[in-house]
């Protein structure tokens, strides 16, 4: 088994400003700071934050129901993922991901640098839904989503590239001993547990000193013989009797 540190600050600002994927787009000579990305697709338009939640200091998403993402005067603030489409002329909000509920998961687990998913999910009482972003791993260069897929009802995905999708694998684990190795591990746990006991109770109680502190010193002291007395009787049946017990009577002629 295959233990992987994703590693995945998938450098996802936060309130505080923190050091991220800050999404640049320059406007005349003046940089303004994207706390999001965005995907579109003819009428449907997504835009989401990895990890965290959204934070617009411009050009809020202007649309309908979005109650439970901000509300008309935040709104895209209080998820990480939201969708709007056309509908009737009107553009409709549909909160697809929080950032609670935000799960990671690397692509191909045979070739861990491939890349992570990152997914975020909104269950509703009447509609699951969810956005997929696959952060495919790419060391030396970012480059945003520039295409949206839709999978189900209220399913989407998209893709990007970023040095933050390469797995960094820290720890190796292999197969153990399974059952096998925990039982062993038991017992011994049991008898250090009995013997240390017993050793300070024979101390501090009876008094004891000397090579007598250990408990059942008798006991152990005869277990070498009775193991050999054992294996030797073993090893007696299975070559059945000797050929001087077989011929112990002579036989006598009357």
């Amino acid at each position: 088994m295959v233990e992987e540190d994703l590693n995945v600050k998938l450098y996802s600002p936060s309130r505080r400003a923190k050091k991220g994927t800050l999404f640049f787009v320059f406007a005349s000579t003046v940089p303004l700071i994207m706390m999001f990305y965005k995907a579109a697709v003819n009428e449907t338009v997504v835009w989401f934050q990895l990890c965290d939640g959204m934070i617009f200091n411009h050009d809020l998403p202007k649309c309908v129901d979005c109650w439970d993402c901000g509300g008309p005067s935040r709104c895209g603030m209080d998820c990480s993922a939201l969708v709007v489409n056309n509908r009737g002329g009107y553009h409709v909000c549909t909160t697809i991901g929080h950032a609670s509920s935000t799960d990671i998961k690397i692509i191909d687990k045979k070739n861990p640098h491939a890349g992570v998913i990152v997914k975020m999910s909104k269950t509703g009482a009447e509609l699951n839904c969810s956005l997929s972003v696959s952060v495919i791993c790419d060391s030396n260069a970012f480059q945003g989503p520039n295409s949206l897929e839709k999978l189900g009802t209220c399913d989407y995905a998209t893709m990007m590239r970023h040095p933050s999708g390469c797995a960094k694998i820290v720890q190796f684990h292999g197969k153990g001993w399974g059952w096998f190795g925990t039982f062993i591990t038991i017992v011994l746990c049991l008898f250090g547990g009995y013997f240390l006991a017993g050793t300070i109770y024979r101390y501090f109680f009876l008094g004891v000193r000397g090579i007598d502190i250990i408990p059942n010193l008798d006991v152990w002291a005869s277990l070498p013989q009775r193991t050999r007395s054992s294996f030797a009787s073993m090893v007696q049946k299975v070559r059945g009797p000797s050929q001087g017990h077989r011929n112990s009577y002579s036989r006598v002629n009357f």
